[in-house]
């Protein structure tokens, strides 16, 4: 599940692959981008924004990006087989003359001036990852509606930029509180560890293949909640319990320790 660590992994992977090279191949997928044509032009550089992928061509023209929740960018060598998909799921195909880059099941997918990327990454907030980090920044947004519940506003990219559903989970029982609990409710001690550890997170699994929040790089153990209902919490032993957090298609399923974690649980 693509979050701010792995977006930053995947425009590195990215960058390195296309940036300095002249497209041989350039194929966009989308209705309104049928007949644009890419070929000749340098790609200067790829570069993560929260979720986002900005990857900027000669010309002044930005490629954005967004995976959601399947989305992803594969990369491969002259005559290598593709294997990301069926065929019918490619977005768009990025090609030089040393590697190729697949987008499979990109739900977004637009061509920007790049003076005008503001219109697609301007709302993020603060990127815990990116050069404007400001962590007096981020939690005042996230403090600015004391009763929306704390889950809602890590997962609001305005408020901050690079939390997905894992890290949500993760970080509400690194601070000792459901995600339900009310914003306005956390003492000012959380508060303020709040984009400490947050930004914590994110930057010590930015180069790892396997996400872990604990430390430890061993199956079942790597998350102290997610993913792990009804198993026994790594620090207390108690069952780690799941429910679903949100409305719609913006629910999500959110796991927490009922004994580690303070506040209401729905």
């Amino acid at each position: 599940m693509p979050e701010g660590d792995t977006i930053h992994q995947a425009a590195r992977r990215l960058h390195v692959a296309l940036a300095g090279h002249i497209l041989t191949r350039s194929d966009l997928r989308v209705p309104k981008l049928a007949t644009v044509d890419l070929t000749g032009r340098t790609v200067l550089d790829v570069t993560p924004r929260g979720k986002h992928l900005l990857t900027r061509i000669e010309g002044g023209l930005t490629l954005h990006s967004h995976l959601r929740m399947d989305g992803s960018w594969r990369l491969y060598a002259p005559g290598e087989r593709w294997r990301g998909g069926p065929g019918h799921q490619i977005r768009a195909i990025l090609g030089t003359a040393e590697r190729t880059a697949v987008g499979y099941r990109l739900p977004v997918l637009e061509l920007l001036r790049t003076t005008d990327e503001d219109k697609a990454v301007g709302h993020l907030g603060p990127d815990l990852l990116g050069p404007d980090w400001d962590p007096e920044r981020a939690l005042s947004n996230i403090l600015a509606a004391p009763d929306r519940a704390l889950g809602e506003a890590l997962l609001d990219q305005r408020n901050l930029a690079g939390i997905g559903n894992i890290f949500k989970s993760e970080l509400c029982f690194a601070l000792g509180v459901t995600p339900w609990l009310p914003v306005g409710e956390l003492t000012e001690e959380t508060a303020a560890r709040l984009p400490v550890l947050a930004k914590k997170f994110l930057e010590a699994n930015r180069n790892r293949p396997n996400r872990t929040t604990t430390g430890l790089d061993r199956p079942g153990q790597r998350l102290y909640v997610y993913g792990r209902a009804p198993r026994p919490c790594l620090r207390c032993g108690t069952s780690i319990r799941v429910a679903e957090q949100g409305d719609g298609s913006r629910s999500r399923p959110t796991y927490w320790c009922p004994t580690c974690q303070q506040g209401p649980t729905s």
